[in-house]
């Protein structure tokens, strides 16, 4: 323990992995072919965590801009892949669009929380930046992921309609941000009553104070809730035409 914070040490990393592991072997005994893969995600995720740590506790110490720009670059880039990889029944090439869009809506979004709700000094402070970035980018990749795949199967479901491209895709278009928005809308309606969300969790355990850990949970939430729609927005509107042909006609997608 250090103050209020308590750390955790090698055995307690062991006894997290015991615990899958145990996990895992029932899953093997009753045959639910889940196990091996179950292990290998955890022993991965720790491997990431424990990389990611390492590399934000460099950049933060760095205290350079171009760092923490080099940083999120690259959890972008991350993001339209693993976005593409989880969204199913998609067109190809969608990877530029993927990029733009999260570009975009990532922008204003840090640019609104650094600006005018925490206002850090320097603006690129690297402890605020790369993990709010993180946190809306994990949130953000599932919900494009569950949007995309829900308009071309919605669009897929109802070709047979008429009229114009905007008005036949219309609603494909707000049925998949609906779904998409569904994961955020609920968090937000049980945030502090059914659930202690974890950026406040994670605050209040290193010894931080609850009132500045619910502010702190509120602005994120706030902001994926936003950035969410903000994206899945922008999104849809730019790829719903490829469901037409020159001529207006619905065309089948290859995935």
């Amino acid at each position: 323990m250090n103050g209020n914070y308590y750390a955790i040490d090698i055995w307690g990393l062991i006894a997290a992995l015991v615990m899958v592991a145990i996990a895992a072997g029932i899953s093997e005994i009753m045959r639910m072919g889940v196990g091996r893969t179950l292990l290998w995600s955890a022993c991965r995720a720790l491997l990431q965590l424990c990389a990611m740590g390492f590399i934000m506790e460099y950049v933060i110490r760095s205290n350079n801009p171009w760092l923490v720009l080099l940083l999120v670059a690259f959890m972008l880039i991350a993001a339209v892949q693993i976005t593409l990889s989880r969204a199913k029944g998609v067109p190809k090439g969608l990877a530029g669009t993927v990029f733009l869009s999260l570009v975009v809506t990532m922008l204003i979004m840090i640019s609104l929380v650094t600006e005018l709700i925490i206002r850090p000094q320097p603006w690129y402070a690297p402890q605020l930046v790369v993990p709010l970035t993180g946190m809306l980018l994990g949130n953000t990749v599932s919900a494009l992921a569950v949007g995309l795949s829900r308009f071309f199967e919605s669009m897929k479901e109802r070709r047979d309609e008429v009229g114009t491209t905007w008005e036949a895709a219309r609603p494909s278009i707000v049925s998949s941000i609906r779904l998409g928005l569904l994961p955020t809308t609920a968090s937000l309606a049980s945030a502090g009553i059914v659930t202690v969300p974890g950026m406040m969790a994670g605050q209040i355990i290193a010894g931080g104070n609850p009132i500045d850990a619910a502010k702190y949970q509120f602005m994120i939430l706030a902001t994926i809730a936003a950035l969410t729609l903000l994206a899945d927005s922008i999104i849809m509107l730019m790829v719903y035409k490829r469901c037409f042909t020159a001529l207006d006609q619905y065309q089948p997608v290859n995935g």
